[in-house]
């Protein structure tokens, strides 16, 4: 039986069970704390290089898109719809496309952000253990991941 990694927040203090370190600052748009692996976990090597920086590249069809139709745009009034992306026919999925609204197309400011060094360690030995990171230009928090928002600057996907 394996246990859970070790947990700590990135000043070595132990991970609050109540939640607190999550608490975001109005004035920066970070958390009060972030949590990492353990210096001992990390000790244990990385599966990927330790990377700092980051670019908010935002979300990008993956598929070639197209304007939606006057059909659409009616059956989904009140949504801001304006393209809509069409998967590749592939029998094992079940969804065949999905629509994206001019903000979801405009999303990403560019910006490349650089983190430090105990959560840089940490993506590195667990590339999932975060869901989000932070763009420092925008000051908010946007999803990591194939699905994310974010590249390192060798152009590979935060998070996956």
């Amino acid at each position: 039986m394996t246990s859970e990694p070790t947990r700590t927040l990135t000043d070595g203090s132990p991970e609050p069970s109540d939640g607190s370190y999550r608490e975001i600052d109005p004035a920066t748009g970070m958390q009060r704390g972030y949590v990492v692996l353990s210096e001992e976990e990390r000790a244990k090597g990385f599966v990927r290089p330790v990377r700092r920086s980051y670019r908010h590249v935002g979300m990008r069809p993956q598929h070639p898109v197209r304007d939606i139709t006057s059909d659409e745009r009616e059956w989904y009034r009140g949504q801001e719809y304006v393209k809509y992306e069409e998967y590749p026919r592939d029998r094992s999925l079940s969804v065949l496309g999905r629509f994206w609204t001019q903000a979801q197309l405009d999303s990403g400011c560019g910006a490349v952000t650089t983190m430090g060094e105990a959560l840089a360690e940490t993506y590195a030995r667990q590339p999932d253990f975060y869901g989000a990171t932070f763009c420092s230009a925008c000051r908010s928090h946007f999803p990591v991941g194939v699905d994310g928002e974010f590249v390192w600057l060798d152009g590979e996907k935060v998070g996956s």
